[in-house]
């Protein structure tokens, strides 16, 4: 197999710099960075900073991998500038602020490593994408020689899993997120939408923090869940057929790498990888939670004119808790239907718009929306 089928996978059991370095630096060798690396290269690293949390939540990327990941790419030569683009505003002020909090900006003045402020973005054509042919992404990406992905291994209410494909929808400006969620509202047109996006942006390396990986409701609304293995592929598909493998889903369960598959972008399983490291089967949670947002799988046997009202029942909805919503209004900030409004300082829900993206559950700083199942699909 080449380079690009090639995914690493090694133990690193807690968040130390040294260990994080070590193995991130042999991943590269495996994976013959220096070949891609250039001296003055701009190499800029992609996070997954989905809102203001603190790393040991395991919402975010840990800064001290992307500190690894930065230290590995200078001593390669290359000029390393962090960039995401949050959810949420998309302003130079809400940038520092989510530095601060998930502890970017100590990393970066001990790991001499640049923050990206630059709030612009512009048009990426994408004229072999199956359902959008053009994304707005943050001007930093576009810019860049060299683009790294760097995500956190966590379940996902809407796409079943967030790795490295998922961690790309950063790259689209702050609340022109919830615009995609309105163009591609049902889970296949969106699925195939993060496909055309990945393959547009193309990252030329991806790692993954699996150290203390998320279960449950993620992307933000789940629990900490130990794993402690860092990944690296040239790949991002084939990155997450393995990390799809590790919390006990199968490639058909990620409706992104169903579509990536039928394209011929990654393997049906992981038997079709080349796995160098240690033996991945050791990583492996089975009882890894689930999010409540699973799809039921009794629909497809239904008859076919009973499966878009059994469908529309079965998917979960978010239930807003009233009595412990603080009215900060995140949530009408990012839904992409506007289905959210305040009413005496809390949130609610028009449900006869709701389209179950669940960014409202992904964005709420309090955590006090849950995704909850009809009590007749949870027999």
């Amino acid at each position: 197999m080449s380079l690009e089928n090639r995914v690493c996978i090694n133990s690193c059991e807690e968040y130390d710099s040294r260990r994080i370095y070590a193995v991130i630096q042999e991943q590269f060798r495996q994976l013959n960075a220096a070949e891609l690396v250039k001296p003055g290269m701009k190499a800029v690293i992609k996070p997954n900073l989905v809102l203001k949390s603190k790393p040991e939540a395991a919402v975010v990327t840990h800064p001290l991998v992307v500190a690894a990941v930065a230290s590995c790419l200078q001593e390669l030569g290359a000029e390393v500038l962090v960039a995401e683009s949050p959810g949420g505003l998309y302003t130079p002020g809400a940038l520092r602020a989510s530095y601060h909090a998930c502890g970017y900006s100590d990393a970066a003045k001990s790991y001499g490593f640049a923050l990206n402020e630059d709030c612009s973005s512009r048009e990426l054509k994408t004229p072999g994408g199956a359902v959008s042919k053009t994304f707005e992404v943050i001007a930093p990406i576009l810019d860049a020689d060299l683009i790294v992905d760097v995500c956190k291994l966590k379940t996902h209410c809407m796409m079943g899993l967030s790795a490295a494909v998922k961690n790309m929808f950063g790259v689209v400006p702050g609340l022109m997120k919830p615009e995609l969620h309105c163009r591609f509202p049902e889970k296949a047109p969106f699925a195939e939408m993060l496909v055309d996006l990945c393959c547009g942006v193309r990252p030329h390396l991806c790692v993954v923090d699996a150290i203390t990986a998320m279960e449950g409701n993620g992307p933000s609304g789940g629990n900490p869940r130990f794993v402690g293995a860092l990944l690296s592929a040239r790949d991002p598909f084939y990155l997450d057929v393995l990390c799809a493998g590790l919390v006990g889903m199968k490639t058909a369960d990620i409706p992104y790498l169903q579509a990536a598959h039928s394209r011929g972008l990654c393997p049906a399983d992981i038997d079709g990888l080349e796995i160098i490291g240690e033996n991945y089967r050791s990583f492996i949670a089975p009882d890894f939670v689930q999010p409540e947002s699973k799809t039921s799988n009794f629909i497809e046997h239904l008859p076919r004119f009973l499966q878009p009202l059994a469908a529309r029942l079965a998917t979960p909805a978010p239930r807003i808790r009233a009595k412990d919503c603080v009215g900060c209004g995140k949530c009408a900030e990012s839904c992409p239907q506007h289905t959210i409004k305040l009413e005496n300082r809390r949130a609610q829900i028009d449900y006869s718009h709701c389209i179950r993206c669940y960014c409202c559950h992904e964005m709420c700083p309090q955590h006090v929306i849950d995704i909850k199942r009809m009590p007749l699909f949870k027999l």
